[in-house]
């Protein structure tokens, strides 16, 4: 084999690593923050509300907003020049959080942050889609996706780290510059594909064309709002649980870093790699089983996370939240399988971005503000221990997610369109 033909057959996987690296960057810069909510809410005098609007829609704005523009210019133009764009926004405004001294500039910040992240994931699924044949696309997709937990991780054990031994100022600005090193190498290394002669961009009206298909799918509206349940948890949980840590367990900040970055890293890696797995093996014999899985992981998850919470022994919490780390982002897999197949193949960009929309502005935008408002709501009743039943309150929405999903299960055979055969 010749040097050339080994740097062609190399590339699609040179170009997945350095996919993953960006994304791994991106839920990096967002749970940076999560980690160190505690020394800012002590430096600035912030309440729990205000932490949680700075966690919650000031990041996801912006982020579900701008996803579709972001897609759509990407598929008009460069997809490797949107994402290195993206990433050196994100980085950018990252690095920018570490020198707001009050609410509303880091609340400015936390804006730019989602605005940059919402040009990243969309046109990397469609480098990812064009660089790798139908048979090994799922598996390229696994890799892509082990990006949330490796990123949510090391946001938790690297910025506890770099805030004990500096401050959390310096926590954002190395995360900001490290993004900003590799965006240039990024677009270096990532190329696009060469457009096929002849092939039309989507517009904006071609999606809100087709978008009324997906819409009209009962499985659809019960996945996607079953999904946002979800994220509402487990996007608030893994933003406060540091916070719980430090509070209820009087854990200090790179203990609870470390304790949150192992659950995050072991339970979702796991979680990933399971739900892709039973999704293939299982869906395959019978199509509800991309609803039931999902279902059956968040009814295991609502009372673990429950109980992880109540105990006080950390060796006995460190176990009994573990699963439910890897339970309820094992949803991944099934679901967003479940929604590519309830349009035909040239309609799948719609679905997804509808339902990402969804996802995003629920499960983002939600979920780390509630868990801060309630905390707020029952401070004056249970004190240092409020947030603590914060957390606990919201497990309920995992119980209903399950529900709308064990729902989705009776429709999905009847909506899920068959790929057309050659």
């Amino acid at each position: 084999m010749t040097t050339a033909a080994r740097t062609v057959s190399r590339s699609p996987t040179i170009i997945l690593v350095f996919l993953l690296l960006a994304y791994i960057l991106n839920f990096l810069d967002r749970q940076i923050l999560g980690i160190l909510l505690e020394p800012i809410k002590n430096d600035l005098k912030f309440t729990d509300s205000q932490l949680g609007i700075l966690t919650g829609p000031a990041f996801a704005l912006v982020y579900s907003l701008f996803g579709i523009p972001f897609a759509l210019l990407a598929d008009r133009t460069s997809r490797s020049m949107v994402i290195t764009a993206s990433l050196g926004l994100w980085s950018a405004f990252t690095a920018l959080c570490g020198t707001a001294t009050g609410f509303w500039q880091l609340f400015a910040y936390r804006l730019g942050v989602g605005l940059g992240e919402a040009g990243g994931v969309a046109p990397s699924y469609a480098l990812i889609a064009e660089r790798f044949p139908p048979a090994q696309r799922g598996k390229a997709l696994g890799i892509f996706s082990l990006g949330v937990p490796i990123g949510l991780g090391l946001g938790a054990i690297l910025g506890s780290w770099i805030a004990q031994n500096f401050d959390w100022r310096t926590a954002f600005l190395a995360m900001g510059i490290l993004g900003l090193i590799l965006a240039p190498i990024f677009k270096w290394v990532v190329r696009d594909p060469p457009r096929v002669a002849g092939a039309a961009a989507p517009s904006m009206g071609t999606l809100m064309a087709t978008f009324p298909l997906v819409a009209r799918k009962p499985s659809f509206w019960l996945l996607a709002l079953g999904a946002s349940l979800s994220s509402l948890c487990g996007y608030g949980l893994a933003t406060w649980v540091a916070s719980i840590l430090i509070r209820s367990f009087d854990m200090s900040l790179i203990g609870a870093g470390r304790f949150l970055g192992s659950l995050l890293l072991i339970g979702g890696t796991a979680g990933v790699f399971l739900g892709g797995l039973l999704a293939d093996r299982l869906g395959g014999k019978d199509r509800r089983w991309y609803a039931w899985l999902p279902a059956i992981a968040w009814l295991i998850t609502a009372p673990l996370y429950a109980l992880g919470l109540m105990v006080e022994n950390l060796t006995l919490v460190w176990l009994l939240l573990v699963i439910p780390n890897a339970l309820n982002i094992l949803w991944l897999g099934p679901i967003t399988t479940a929604v590519q197949h309830l349009v035909e193949p040239s309609k799948r960009a719609t679905a997804s971005a509808a339902f990402l929309l969804i996802n995003n502005l629920i499960g983002l935008g939600v979920g780390p503000l509630l868990i801060g408002l309630i905390s707020d709501a029952l401070k004056s009743t249970y004190g240092v221990e409020s947030l603590r039943y914060a957390a606990m309150g919201v497990l309920v929405f995992y119980l209903v997610a399950a529900l709308l999903t064990l729902i989705a299960a009776r429709y999905l055979r009847n909506d899920w369109v068959d790929e057309p055969q050659p």
